[in-house]
């Protein structure tokens, strides 16, 4: 299990955020009202670089996730006390680490921690998908959402443990298999077919 130096991204109060944002040398004065490069990237596996180099510190890397929004435009931004600044994203911010199974059958609740130990429980709010991203050439790549608009890629190992607790289910379209959980169906897709996840 990773560090838990941060759970959830309402755990830092304002003022230790901009703390650590002042000593990270990370916000800009005075305020700006246009969104700044960053220069801070996201790569595939859920790791964070500044300038190419990447963040080491999971306190920092939770700091700047509580921080993270999507625009309506698609685009990322961390917004500071001070200003909005974009970022680049390789695919999606968070990655789901951990898995937790609380009850069984259409009760049972789907729990998934993410790698900045945020923990969101899979239903209509925090939907789980299954999708092709032809971008990165994969395909049956699972994702759930984590906030408004920010989402997580489901590692590897957390996939097949979704997968073990998988039923099929007969609907309109015929037989779909997929996981149930706070009591909604999530299909997986008719045959599950290997994620390259990592």
């Amino acid at each position: 299990m990773g560090s838990r130096a941060c759970l959830g991204h309402d755990s830092m109060t304002g003022r230790r955020r901009e703390k650590f944002s002042a000593r990270a040398g990370l916000i800009r004065e005075p305020r700006q009202q246009n969104r700044q490069l960053f220069h801070i990237r996201i790569d595939r596996h859920g790791d964070w670089h500044y300038r190419e180099s990447k963040i080491h510190r999971q306190e920092i890397v939770c700091l700047f996730a509580s921080l993270l929004t999507r625009q309506a435009d698609g685009s990322y931004c961390l917004i500071t006390p001070e200003e909005a600044c974009a970022i680049d994203v390789e695919d999606v911010p968070f990655i789901a680490v951990e898995m937790f199974l609380a009850g069984q059958g259409r009760k049972q609740c789907i729990s998934l921690r993410t790698n900045v130990d945020e923990i969101v429980t899979v239903d209509r709010l925090h939907p789980l998908r299954m999708t092709h991203n032809h971008s990165l050439g994969e395909s049956a790549v699972p994702y759930v959402t984590v906030r408004e608009g920010l989402e997580a890629r489901l590692s590897r190992a957390v996939f097949y443990e979704l997968v073990a607790v998988g039923v099929e289910e007969k609907c309109a379209a015929g037989s779909l298999f997929g996981i149930w959980s706070s009591e909604t169906f999530f299909p997986l897709g008719r045959g599950v077919d290997e994620p390259t996840t990592d």
